[in-house]
């Protein structure tokens, strides 16, 4: 319960602070910037790492858990409950976005800029990025433990920085799934859902492909998981 509370909370505040910065960028006529609303959410990716990390692992990502479950490194029976939980959070911010700007149109959902073929291989790519980049931090010497936060939230700070104007730079199954639903702009959410999941997926493969042998193949489901 406690692992899925932190899950919960922690999706919530990256929710609440991304979408947010979308959303209050648009009704302020652009104060936050693409750049501001970049840095925001890899700073409270960043600050939920290390406010959560030890109590769930702070993935507050339906992929990177399916991730983690993939590299077996996440046992399949806490996967449900911390999609479920990852989901719930969403939902609960793009809700009270929805109450506090009820003027807004999209919540911050994402859209692709062009084609969907286009958004769904930088989808997939970037999440893969991200993922490969939380496998190789969470694992080998402590100290690279210990700058996981740094790294992860750089990472993806530094691709909604320039994928973001293309296909918005989700990552994030549960980022998409919320605003979408609530602000009912539903056409391009399967790119959102799908392209992140397999994207994770292919990060495990890549893993295993540069890390030491049995790098994503021994059980370690403690914390530290980065995203």
């Amino acid at each position: 319960m406690k692992k899925c509370s932190a899950e919960f909370i922690g999706t919530f505040a990256l929710v609440f602070a991304g979408t947010g910065a979308i959303v209050i960028n648009e009704v302020s006529g652009g104060a936050i910037t693409h750049v501001g609303i970049s840095l925001t959410f890899g700073l409270i990716v960043l600050v939920m790492i290390y406010t959560v990390g030890d109590v769930s692992g702070a993935h507050l990502n339906p992929a990177v858990s399916l991730g983690f479950f993939a590299a077996r490194r996440f046992p399949l029976r806490e996967v449900v409950p911390y999609v479920l939980s990852q989901c719930a959070g969403a939902f609960a911010a793009s809700g009270l976005l929805r109450f506090l700007f009820p003027q807004s149109a999209t919540l911050g959902a994402t859209e692709p800029a062009g084609s969907a073929t286009q958004s769904f291989v930088l989808e997939l790519i970037l999440t893969a990025i991200l993922m490969f980049v939380i496998l190789s931090v969470s694992t080998g010497a402590a100290e690279k433990g210990i700058t996981a936060g740094i790294a992860v939230g750089s990472v993806i700070a530094l691709e909604a920085m320039f994928a973001g104007p293309i296909c918005g730079a989700s990552m994030n199954p549960a980022r998409s799934l919320a605003p979408a639903v609530v602000s009912q702009h539903l056409s391009s959410l399967w790119i959102y859902l799908v392209a992140p999941t397999l994207g994770a997926l292919v990060a495990v493969f890549g893993c295993r492909c540069v890390r030491e042998r049995g790098c994503c193949a021994i059980p370690s489901y403690g914390a530290a998981s980065g995203h």
